[in-house]
């Protein structure tokens, strides 16, 4: 037999003020209108059949204040085992992400613009993962704290935008904070962190923070943290736009591209990752691939898988109980209020 439980049980406290107004009411030498129809049910004048309104009146009472104590049925509680990983990504923005050394349909894009939608196809292709989203430029934010919740990750993911914070590349910053939100009770064995990577994508060299990327590399080797690493960006010089005081782009630059790969490396292989060079938009694809492939870890979560309301059971009949009574102490009331009019004297003129 599936469980029964009530949502909002306190509503039933209510049913105690039903036997006290009755009790009150019994004490009244004068009927007084306590509750609904509670005047008609002493009346003396009424024949034993008169209990019918006052009974049914009180059943719907009751009726209705189950109903608002939300009565649910359980159909399945079980205990779910899933495979998953705890991930950051950890995303640079700082002002070279404009650079446009990709392409999309023939047409130039930024190097933001080409990795967004291989993240969200990354994050689509792990429902089953916790997935969290650090920023960094000259500072480094949480954008999104671990979570299950992929569309709404996936909406931060669009608002992602070049220019949110002050310029720079604060790799070791960012690799920190990620490193940070991966501290979780319970998945640590002595200074391990079990089942929780890092990747790190970023087209520059450090220049900026207060963690350097030697010492973000440490916290992780030390906690057993994998960081996969991926560079952003073509060798050399690369297109780059060029915008006024107002914000209007008013022409294309060339730049030279700083990124640091010798670092990269280093920080993938000390803590057992992997570092890819991702210089167009099908590399990116096949980067997101190989870190998809890592290997899963199982959790155990309790889980209602489905909830069936039962307000209207009850409330439905109390309404009903209600109504049949109102019509039963109108249909008596009719009669008598007709005798008392034809009664009444006439007053000539």
């Amino acid at each position: 037999m599936p469980p029964y439980t009530l949502h909002d049980p306190l509503w039933l406290l209510a049913l105690a003020l039903i036997p006290l107004t009755l009790w009150l009411r019994g004490r009244r030498s004068v009927p007084v209108l306590l509750v609904p129809f509670a005047a008609a049910w002493h009346r003396p004048s009424l024949t034993s059949s008169s209990r019918w309104p006052a009974c049914l009146a009180l059943i719907g009472l009751v009726l209705l204040i189950a109903a608002l104590a939300r009565p649910q049925r359980v159909e399945d509680k079980h205990e779910v085992h899933a495979q998953g990983y705890d991930l950051m990504l950890c995303i640079d923005l700082s002002g070279s992400m404009q650079a446009e050394d990709y392409e999309k349909d023939g047409e130039p894009i930024n190097r933001l613009q080409a990795i967004k939608p291989v993240i969200q196809a990354f994050i689509d292709r792990r429902p089953g993962d916790r997935i969290g989203i650090v920023v960094f430029s000259g500072r480094a934010y949480t954008l999104a704290p671990l979570t299950f919740d992929h569309d709404w990750l996936s909406r931060q993911v669009s608002r992602l935008k070049i220019g949110l914070i002050e310029d720079g590349t604060a790799i070791g910053d960012g690799l920190g904070v990620a490193l940070t939100r991966l501290d979780q009770a319970g998945r640590e064995q002595g200074n391990q962190r079990k089942g929780a990577f890092v990747v790190l994508l970023t087209d520059g060299a450090n220049n900026r923070g207060s963690l350097s990327p030697e010492q973000a590399t440490q916290i992780a080797k030390s906690r057993g943290i994998p960081v996969y690493t991926m560079g952003a960006g073509k060798d050399g010089l690369v297109p780059f736009p060029v915008f006024d005081e107002a914000g209007n782009r008013i022409g294309t630059s060339r730049i030279m591209a700083d990124l640091d790969e010798n670092a990269l490396t280093t920080i993938a292989n000390s803590t057992g990752g992997r570092y890819y060079r991702v210089d167009d938009t099908k590399a990116i694809a096949s980067a997101f691939s190989s870190i998809d492939r890592t290997q899963k870890i199982e959790f155990q979560a309790k889980s209602y898988l489905l909830t069936t309301e039962l307000f209207g059971w009850f409330a439905a009949p109390g309404l009903a109980c209600l109504l049949l009574a109102t019509l039963l102490i109108c249909g008596r009331r009719s009669p008598s209020a007709l005798q008392v009019s034809s009664l009444s004297p006439q007053v000539s003129k």
